[in-house]
């Protein structure tokens, strides 16, 4: 068995005082510092919209109340009019807290995404989709996120 190197006790109080003096001399340099790009839609050939997501539960109650039917009629009915230019829609799983009695809600979900012209007009069409759901299935909420993007097709 080959012997450990060992520092005599006297080199170690010096190295303990000096890391900390020696960490405030030079301070850690980024890795990456990137340039000052302007992050505007033109530079990459895009136009400025909005792509919002809305979340969707499926149960009402304690059980499924949305049948792949009603989605489909709701789609139909309500979101495709008001966006007819296009949207994508995913089945997910999601949960949830209820605001009423503090329990955690597991359900089936639709995560429908759509991109489009930034504006009180599109907000309100949004605002329509919502409520509609919420009356017609008895739903406590739907979630809706908007953000900024650039969008080319």
């Amino acid at each position: 068995m080959r012997p450990v190197p060992t520092l005599p006790s006297a080199l170690i109080p010096l190295l303990l005082l000096g890391a900390p003096a020696a960490a405030q001399l030079a301070p850690p340099q980024p890795v990456f510092a990137p340039a000052a790009v302007p992050l505007t839609c033109e530079v990459y050939s895009a136009a400025p919209m909005i792509e919002a997501q809305l979340f969707f539960g499926r149960n009402i109650g304690a059980d499924v109340g949305v049948s792949d039917h009603d989605w489909a009629e709701f789609l139909d009915g309500e979101v495709t009019p008001r966006f007819p230019n296009g949207l994508t829609v995913i089945d997910a799983s999601g949960h949830w807290r209820d605001s009423e009695n503090g329990r955690l809600i597991r359900e089936p979900s639709k995560v429908l995404t759509l991109l489009a012209e930034s504006g009180p007009a599109t907000l309100t069409l949004l605002r329509e989709i919502v409520d509609s759901y919420k009356e017609r299935f008895h739903q406590q909420s739907v979630g809706l996120a908007i953000r900024p993007v650039c969008v080319s097709f």
